[in-house]
């Protein structure tokens, strides 16, 4: 009896993480949504302020397996992607995207955004 309750309680702890982080925009919202635009993220930037943001645009050209440069239409920047970011399409450089993330300032380059997530739009 004991068994069975450690063999339980064991595949309850292993398998909840999973179906939690399963879907990370779980809520199925469809409307408008707060971006902003790449020139205003880079007059905001500093070396000390990290800013949460969401961007409209592509990504236009992949320099490493997880970096990529975004572009708005009007600015680029560097982009890094999360390990655990998972899309159900393949994308192009013409693809429109919505991402989410986190700008991070540097002392002698230009600030990059550490991507959470990615919305094909």
């Amino acid at each position: 009896m004991i068994k069975q309750t450690v063999y339980a309680i064991s595949a309850t702890m292993i398998i909840m993480p999973a179906v939690a982080l399963a879907n990370p925009t779980s809520i199925p919202y469809t409307g408008p949504v707060q971006t902003t635009t790449l020139s205003e993220v880079l007059d905001n930037t500093s070396l000390f302020s990290d800013q949460d943001i969401v961007l409209e645009g592509k990504l236009v050209k992949q320099i490493s397996s997880d970096t990529f440069v975004f572009s708005d239409g009007v600015k680029e920047i560097n982009v890094e992607l999360d390990d655990d970011i998972r899309l159900n399409q393949a994308i192009n450089a013409d693809t429109h995207l919505r991402i989410y993330g986190e700008v991070e300032g540097h002392l002698n380059r230009e600030p990059e955004i550490e991507v959470d997530n990615i919305q094909i739009l």
